[in-house]
């Protein structure tokens, strides 16, 4: 059984009103509610707690054109099929309803408007603050998924501050930037898919490294029908799986669907990076560029500033074996991108670590009682 330093990580006792559970679940994502789901069919007390204010809001408030790369019928969490065709590639506002009937479906105790504060431990259990009061345990499950704090790079800041930035988290349509043409930053999926968007309505120009490209169908049949059984048994404990979760990390995904000649009928200009800026506009293959927006679609780092434990390495990542926290008895980690599977972070792969997890949360109540 993993140990925690408490010397490190110690909270001081709540003189308020505590709620006690015997596991939290922070993030009411397809990552919390597939945990919670397992939970339940193990008869689990347990609570979820979101930031939303309703089941599915994540995915509502993200840009209004987003569609999912894969399809429906890939695109379940454990014990609910997605309710469209199995080819059919799912939009955001979808997916937010799916979530939300699929927490009323199975009843999950899911405690909206509620954001996690701060979570350390006090020689006992976990103690967890939150915006509506504190909640104690004895397990937490961290499913905040790999969306946590935007990315975006030092350059920047050095921008005129005529041009207007957004993150693509905070990109909703074409309407809300100003009129003239946009610098899109990022050329994986988000990135190419929000630069297309804008090619019907003005100039762009599309800046980053090519990440390659996938056929959205292959000899007649959608391309997940090939790669999805592959990719669930593509694991860490493979050697190619640790190689391409290092890749991942480290770079953008191969486009789905959207071949270069899309881009370059659209009217979408690729460029290199953007590395430097000159006299406020930035500058791609040697030469200054004038936007007058600018979409970062250069992804998320991660945000575990509230956890007050010996568990990340230097990058900020938890150190963990498939969910289990190392050096943390009772701390858990779920919908990380290639957590155990290549599929660890997608609405319809995260409900296998989601059930290992679960069973790791009952197999320690198992030796708790036993001891």
């Amino acid at each position: 059984m993993t140990s925690i330093d408490i010397s490190t990580t110690a909270a001081p006792r709540s003189n308020g009103r505590v709620e006690r559970f015997d596991t939290i679940v922070v993030g009411g994502g397809q990552a919390g509610l597939s945990v919670g789901y397992h939970l339940q069919q193990h008869d689990v007390d347990f609570v979820i707690v979101d930031a939303q204010q309703r089941v599915g809001d994540v995915w509502r408030n993200r840009w209004d054109s987003l569609r999912l790369f894969t399809p429906a019928k890939y695109s379940g969490l454990p014990g609910m099929p997605f309710p469209a065709c199995s080819g059919h590639l799912p939009d955001k506002d979808e997916v937010a309803d799916y979530l939300e009937r699929y927490s009323e479906r199975f009843d999950l105790p899911v405690r909206s408007g509620t954001r996690a504060e701060s979570l350390a431990h006090d020689r006992e259990r976990w103690v967890l603050r939150t915006s509506r009061g504190t909640l104690e345990a004895d397990n937490v499950v961290v499913a905040t998924g790999p969306f946590q704090r935007p990315k975006v790079p030092a350059v920047a800041a050095l921008l005129d501050r005529g041009i207007q930035q957004r993150h693509s988290s905070d990109y909703r349509s074409p309407f809300e930037l100003p009129d003239g043409p946009v610098l899109v930053v990022g050329a994986g999926n988000s990135g190419a898919q929000i630069a297309l968007e804008l090619a019907r309505h003005r100039p762009v120009w599309l800046a980053g490294r090519d990440t390659g490209h996938l056929p959205r169908r292959l000899l007649g049949r959608d391309l997940f029908d090939w790669i999805w059984p592959a990719a669930r048994r593509l694991t860490v404990e493979t050697r190619i799986g640790r190689r391409m979760r290092r890749s991942i990390r480290g770079g953008g995904d191969a486009l789905i669907g959207i071949p270069e000649r899309v881009l370059v009928d659209a009217g979408v200009r690729r460029v290199g990076r953007v590395e430097e800026a000159r006299d406020g506009f930035p500058v791609v293959d040697g030469a200054p560029i004038r936007p007058s927006a600018i979409v970062w679609c250069t992804g998320f780092t991660a945000d575990y500033s509230w956890i007050d434990a010996p568990v990340f390495d230097e990058h900020g990542w938890p150190r963990h074996r498939r969910g289990v926290a190392a050096d943390a008895a009772g701390l858990y980690f779920l919908g990380q991108r290639f957590q155990y599977r290549l599929t660890s972070s997608l609405v319809g792969g995260v409900g296998d670590d989601a059930a290992f997890v679960a069973d790791e949360v009952v197999r320690r109540a198992e030796m708790a009682v036993a001891e």
